[in-house]
Order: C-alpha cells, then structure tokens, then sequence
C-alpha cells in the first residue's frame, strides 16, 4: 500500500518509449517532485523503494540521485538518509570588492559572525607578501566563523596592516562590517580587489566550524583587496561549504 509520499513518486515512472535516458527522467521526476510538493528537510524514500516506484534499478536511482547531489538539490547523511537541501545562498564575493556581511544584507540575510581570533601578530611570509610589508610590520588577524540564519556558510581569516586600521583590535564585529568599521572610521574605502578560488576537502577543523563531514567539498578564496591608489589594505582567505554557498559573477564584454 503507498503512502501520501510515495503517491506523489509513483506517479511519476518512467516512460521506456521516451527517447531519454532512465536516470535523466528520475532526476527531472525529482526535481519536479522537489519543487512542487517538499520543503527542505523533507526525507526521500530510499533507494530500494525508488527502484520500486520508478520501476528501474539501482543503479539508475543511483546516478539520478548522485546528479541531484551534485546539483543541490538534496544532501545525504550517513545512517539516516537522503533529504531535501536547503536552497544555496548566492555570494556575490568573487565579482565584487564588497564584503561578506553588506552582501548579504543587500540580499536580505541576517549575517552573524562568531570571532575566533582577533590579535595582534607579526604577519606570516605569504601574509607579508600579499600585503606588500616587511616581516616586522605588526597586522591584525582576524578569524571568524560567518552564519547566515543560524547555519555556517564561511570561515575566514582577514589580515589587516595595524598601522592603518588600529581600532579594528577591539571592535565587536559580531553583526557588523569590517569593511563598514574601516570606511566609517578611518575613510578606507576598497576600490579593488584579485581574488583566487579553488576547491578543497575539509579538514577536521573545518569539519567541526562549518559542520560539514571531514573531506567534504569546500570552496576556498584567496583574495587581496587594495584602495584606490593601489596599497594593499587586506588580504583574506575564506573557506566556504559549497554545499550552501555558490558564487555569482557579472561580466561583460570589455570594449577594444
């Protein structure tokens, strides 16, 4: 006997005449169910009952579900199974010299920021080179966990010449701007910025700041961020979960 939900599935079998692959029809079966009728957090049936309510095999299901996964659209967790994912939250970072907390204000968030870290150190030699000081130049490292309605998007480490910022020391930036804190207090407005990605696997501390499984995919950004007469005021570098995080560009057509 089917229940509610696996109604909702079963009405969706596959049609072998339809010149589409079985996994490719799951998947649209899925996302359709997804978008019409759960919400996150809502479990899926598993795999052993896709198979019976799609009338195909494992494997299949499989590939379907592996393409969800790797789309978004849902997550699993070991022991317990596969659910709804919560939509990402678009980064306007990589395309843009705003910081984290205005661009998601601008977006209708709620960031919150748990510091980790905020001292005064000697800059390591690639912190030196990216902001273009000597070894004995004291900076500001800032360490922060980032929270976007109560979930861990980013953990990231700002690097600041202490000279230029000083107050940045003691300022209390759990719902507040670095960026908004630098410009009010001392006019340093970031005029530009280069900025590297690339993917990495969460370490065991990472696992446990982000709540993500150790080895799960991250987004990593590697950024330094000038003033507009070139000096180099910041350098970054923020982890991201990728599977709540994804980043957006604008770009355009540069004229000869």
């Amino acid at each position: 006997m089917l229940d509610a939900r696996d109604t909702v599935f079963a009405n969706h079998r596959i049609d072998p005449l339809k010149p589409v692959p079985y996994h490719v029809q799951v998947y649209q079966a899925i996302e359709q169910i997804i978008g019409a009728s759960m919400r996150p957090g809502d479990q899926l049936p598993g795999e052993p009952r896709l198979c019976e309510l799609f009338g195909v095999s494992r494997t299949v299901i499989r590939q379907a579900l592996d393409q969800l996964l790797r789309d978004g659209l849902i997550l699993r967790v070991m022991g317990k199974g596969t659910f709804v994912a919560e939509p990402k939250i678009p980064e306007g970072l990589v395309g843009s010299v705003s910081g984290f907390h205005e661009d998601m204000v601008a977006k209708g968030y709620t960031p919150v920021s748990r510091v980790l870290l905020q001292q005064r150190v000697k800059p390591t030699v690639k912190v030196a080179r990216n902001l273009e000081i000597s070894a004995s130049t004291d900076v500001i490292e800032l360490r922060r966990v980032r929270y976007v309605n109560g979930i861990p998007i980013q953990l990231v480490s700002n690097y600041l010449p202490y000279a230029s910022c000083p107050s940045v020391l003691d300022a209390d930036l759990t719902h507040r701007s670095l960026y908004g804190h630098m410009r009010e207090k001392y006019g340093l407005e970031i005029a530009r910025g280069k900025r590297i990605i690339e993917a990495v696997l969460a370490n065991e501390e990472e696992s446990g700041l982000l709540e993500v499984p150790i080895g799960a995919p991250l987004l990593v950004v590697d950024s330094v961020s000038f003033l507009a007469d070139g000096t180099p005021i910041e350098y970054y570098h923020a982890v991201h979960r990728s599977d709540r995080a994804r980043f957006e560009i604008e770009v355009a057509r540069s004229r000869p």
